[in-house]
């Protein structure tokens, strides 16, 4: 008999969700969650039975899919030998995945501090940067997404934030590039970079550079659009950050391990930044793992001096098993390159399509397998299809046809994320978008 025994059953599962399971951001009363009974590849199945094609990749980290054979058996095998130890003792999986990350970061990133998910590794990558510098303010954009706890909440710009916001965390926002709905009036994304920029180095100053500590960006933001920065404007932001003394935290957590066709995003930029953030997809999320690689002269801060934070499950032996499967299947695979390419040949071309076609979609942008749809009421106007920080029924329709053409979507607010796994087939990517397609043409009909 196995203690699993009886957990498979979709109803008892869902009754006893209802009953004791307190869900993240949620009215507990309103849920009904879908059961996911099984996995395989870019599909799960409901607790109905139904196939669904997975475009989420959960919360965009299943990178290489759901149950790869190589990352199950590596689990496997560390969980027979050493299921845990406390983070002080060395691991072999733990050095390996360590050495293995820090041979596609970007520069002198050549030191990982391992943690549990990427809101912890924002939290401890800004403490980082607070002993390094002596400073505390921390700057980040208002289309962010940084971690739910309470530090990377605040940094955090979007409305997850507003409840949290007790104004004593030292953070600051400021506006980032996004020329489809530019708050600096640029017509071209050369002029959204520029004046972008010239906005920061102005809340720099007015802030005072003696008493920032860090700048955080997502390289690409990731649940608050996906918006590509505009060519310059990484670059920029790293001139200002030596200009001042500012130390620049790359967030990865959602960019990182191939999703954007690089193996991190701000590689597209050509910049090192200070300390990188990643989670997600460096396992693809099979245990929770994530992580702060660390630059040398930060490193050297932390040489003679102790640093004050730590995790009882730092390294885990299985999270590091699982990447160093998925680091040398995405090596042994090209998944970096064919993440490029399957957007740039397959899905890039297909939602242009789409938005030739419906008159929702207001823009496509994204890179690799990393898409997003915005939707619209009104192209002339802009008017989001659902207002930001809400949703709207024209949204909820799109969602539940969605599900009826066999497609599970990421949705945020007015806005469709096309963020399917990396090793996805073209065609397992067509059948995807052409669900969408249909959802989209029924989900307008209905309305």
């Amino acid at each position: 008999m196995s203690d699993l025994d009886g957990t498979q059953d979709p109803q008892r599962a869902y009754d006893l969700d209802r009953a004791h399971v307190f869900h993240s951001w949620s009215a507990q009363g309103s849920l009904n969650p879908m059961v996911i009974t099984k996995a395989e590849g870019p599909y799960i199945w409901d607790g109905e039975g139904k196939r669904l094609l997975d475009f989420t990749s959960q919360l965009v980290y299943t990178n290489l899919g759901h149950q790869h054979p190589r990352i199950v058996a590596a689990i496997q095998e560390q969980a027979a030998t050493l299921c845990t130890v406390a983070p002080a003792y060395v691991n072999g999986a733990r050095s390996e995945a360590a050495r293995l990350i820090t041979s596609h970061t970007p520069g002198d990133l050549n030191h990982v501090f391992f943690t549990n998910g990427g809101a912890d590794a924002n939290e401890h990558a800004i403490r980082m940067a607070r002993l390094h510098t002596g400073k505390h303010k921390v700057l980040s954009t208002y289309r962010s997404y940084h971690g739910g706890t309470h530090l990377a909440v605040n940094v955090t710009g979007d409305p997850r934030r507003w409840a949290s916001d007790n104004g004593s965390s030292g953070t600051v926002h400021f506006f980032g590039p996004f020329l489809y709905r530019s708050v600096f009036s640029a017509t071209t994304p050369e002029e959204e970079s520029q004046r972008a920029l010239a906005h920061l180095e102005q809340v720099i100053t007015l802030e005072g550079a003696s008493t920032i500590a860090a700048i955080v960006l997502e390289s690409i933001p990731g649940t608050a659009g996906i918006m590509v920065p505009p060519p310059g404007y990484l670059a920029g932001v790293r001139e200002l950050c030596d200009r001042y003394g500012i130390v620049f935290i790359a967030d990865e957590v959602m960019s990182g391990f191939g999703r954007s066709g690089k193996w991190f995003a701000i590689d597209h930029a050509g910049v090192v930044p200070d300390l990188l953030t990643f989670a997600k997809g460096v396992n693809s999320g099979y245990v929770p793992l994530g992580g702060v690689a660390i630059s040398d002269a930060i490193y050297a801060t932390f040489s003679e001096r102790v640093y004050p934070g730590g995790l009882t499950y730092s390294g885990h032996p299985l999270a590091c098993a699982a990447a160093v499967a998925t680091i040398r299947t995405m090596e042994d695979e090209a998944t970096v390159a064919a993440a490029a390419r399957l957007g740039e040949d397959v899905i890039g071309p297909a939602l242009r399509e789409l938005a030739a076609t419906h008159d929702w979609i207001g823009e496509v942008r994204g890179t690799g397998a990393f898409w997003a749809l915005e939707l619209v009421a009104d192209r002339e106007t802009r008017e989001p299809l659902a207002p930001y920080g809400g949703s709207s029924p024209a949204m909820a329709a799109v969602l539940a046809a969605c599900r009826e053409q066999g497609l599970l979507p990421f949705a945020n607010y007015n806005r469709i994320h096309v963020v399917p796994p990396l090793n996805i087939t073209d065609d397992q990517a067509r059948e995807g978008l052409a669900a969408l397609d249909a959802a989209l043409t029924q989900a307008r009909a209905a309305l």
